[in-house]
């Protein structure tokens, strides 16, 4: 007889115990959102069971079957284990609906959760855009980077992303980017992506490794990726290096938009590698030839140039030359009138100057702005006639200097001859006097002789009368002559022979 209370268990196991799990088994309860594991049972074209376990099968969605294609359908296989989600527990016909693809979303969000926790970066193709942004599908859970967490180094701001064909973003698209999850919501089905974090990252562990090949003077090419007020950042090869304000150009730049934008690419050189603090300075204008070198030869002291005014101050305002040389027109340079600056011109305004100062050893040219008219063109050539007529007066100095002693020792003797000269008229006036009226009397005589001649000719007897008439003639002429030479020579020094009257000269001959 068997005890009913012994302790000895049997070797079968208890009807009762049976009962209880396949009742456990039947009894099971599947909610909305469950993940379960499955078996594929049975495949059509229009229907497919999956085997859930606890004698209950279920079958896929009419959406989905109606969303797979006959090759989706075609990579299953009866037997497959897979995994599914539950979309509604028993539907009017009384059936379990599933869903696999909402299963592999489940999973995609599983991965999602774990690269979010580990702070992990991921590479995934952009699958297209919109106006506020780029999508991007991690697995088959849809991602968005916003516009702010795209990297700059593509070069594009903000205002010009329009959702459109033609927005900067549409070039991105199927194109791979460096990506991490910085928010994640399951239940809201939100998942934000950043760009930006990832290069940034990214580019940390590669300045590493760069820091260490790097050398001063090394020559690179860059890509733009960030401007600040104090200059240009720029990626050359997986780093970030600064280009200070100061060295992107000669000129004074204020803004580094002023010569760069996001995106472009340059040249820069390695001026400055720091290691413990991991930071690179990069120059552009050492790249550049220095624009002061031949200034002299660019910009020559009176010539009229055009001008950009580019700023103001209270004592003038600045304007750039040629591109990369600034001047400035003092305020008294600017109008004849005492006006401020702002006044007379405006930043952006091109204005005709003259150059009226080149100082190439402190950087600096005048400008003038109220000398830049034509009036002032005859104004500087009489400015160079008067320069040029001071050197020949300054050549000359050292000779006047060298001759003045002697002129003075001359000086007495010039005066005293003057003197002498002032007093050689009134002395040859006694002598001038007589002469003329001997020169008339010669006239006469003359006269006479040629009636004397006329009558020798017609008497053709008397021979020695014309002898006998010039003898007369030429005593009658001396004789006055010499008494008043002999009265001026008592009274005067002698004197320069006067020349003989034309009437004398002739009874001469």
């Amino acid at each position: 007889m068997t005890d009913p209370f012994s302790t000895t268990t049997s070797a079968m196991p208890h009807p009762m115990l049976e009962l209880l799990e396949s009742y456990d088994d039947q009894g099971k309860r599947f909610q909305r959102g469950d993940i379960v594991n499955g078996h594929i049972a049975l495949i059509r074209d229009n229907e497919v069971l999956i085997d859930v376990g606890g004698k209950r099968e279920g079958i896929l969605s009419s959406r989905e079957m109606s969303a797979m294609t006959k090759d989706d359908i075609a990579g299953l296989q009866v037997g497959d284990e897979v995994e599914c989600l539950i979309i509604n527990p028993e539907d009017r016909q009384g059936n379990l609906v599933l869903s696999l693809s909402q299963a592999r979303i489940g999973q995609d969000w599983d991965q999602a959760e774990e690269l979010h926790k580990g702070d992990l970066s991921f590479e995934a193709n952009v699958s297209g855009h919109n106006k506020g942004g780029l999508i991007v599908y991690v697995g088959q859970v849809r991602g968005f980077v916003p516009a702010s967490q795209i990297d700059r180094r593509h070069g594009f701001s903000r205002e010009q992303i329009d959702g459109s064909g033609e927005s900067p973003l549409a070039l991105l698209v199927s194109q791979p980017i460096w990506l991490k999850i910085i928010e994640i919501d399951r239940r809201k089905n939100r998942l934000i992506l950043s760009e930006l974090a990832a290069m940034r990252e990214r580019r940390k562990s590669s300045k590493s490794e760069l820091l260490t090949s790097l050398e001063d003077g090394q020559v690179l090419t860059g890509i733009v990726t960030s401007l600040a007020d104090f200059g240009a950042f720029v990626d050359i090869g997986g780093a970030d290096g600064l280009v200070h304000l100061s060295e992107l150009a000669w000129n004074r730049v204020n803004h580094p938009s002023e010569v760069l934008h996001l995106g472009d690419k340059v040249t820069v050189k390695v001026i400055s590698v720091d290691r413990d603090r991991k930071r690179i300075g990069l120059s552009m204008k050492q790249l550049m030839p220095e624009p002061w070198s031949d200034i002299e030869q660019r910009f020559v002291v009176g010539e009229v140039v055009t001008a950009t005014i580019t700023r103001l101050a209270d004592f003038g305002a600045f304007a750039r030359l040629d591109g990369d040389i600034e001047g400035l027109i003092h305020v008294s340079e600017l109008s004849d009138e005492s006006k401020p600056a702002g006044e007379i011109v405006q930043p952006g305004d091109e204005v005709t100057v003259r150059v009226i100062r080149v100082d190439p050893d402190r950087k600096r040219i005048g400008l003038s702005l109220k000398r830049a008219d034509v009036a002032y063109d005859d104004l500087v050539i009489a400015t160079d006639e008067v320069v040029e007529a001071g050197e020949v007066v300054e050549a000359a100095a050292p000779a006047v200097a060298e001759a003045a002693p002697a002129a003075a020792e001359a000086a007495p003797a010039a005066a005293e001859a003057a003197t002498t000269v002032e007093a050689v008229p009134a002395a040859v006036e006694p002598i001038t006097t007589p002469v003329e009226a001997a020169a008339d009397v010669a006239v006469d005589v003359v006269a006479d002789v040629a009636g004397v001649a006329d009558v020798v000719d017609a008497t053709d007897g008397v021979t020695d009368a014309p002898a006998e008439a010039e003898t007369v003639v030429v005593e009658a002429a001396d004789e006055p002559v010499a008494e008043a030479a002999v009265e001026a020579g008592e009274t005067t020094e002698p004197a320069a022979e006067p020349e003989l009257a034309p009437a004398a000269m002739e009874d001469e001959a």
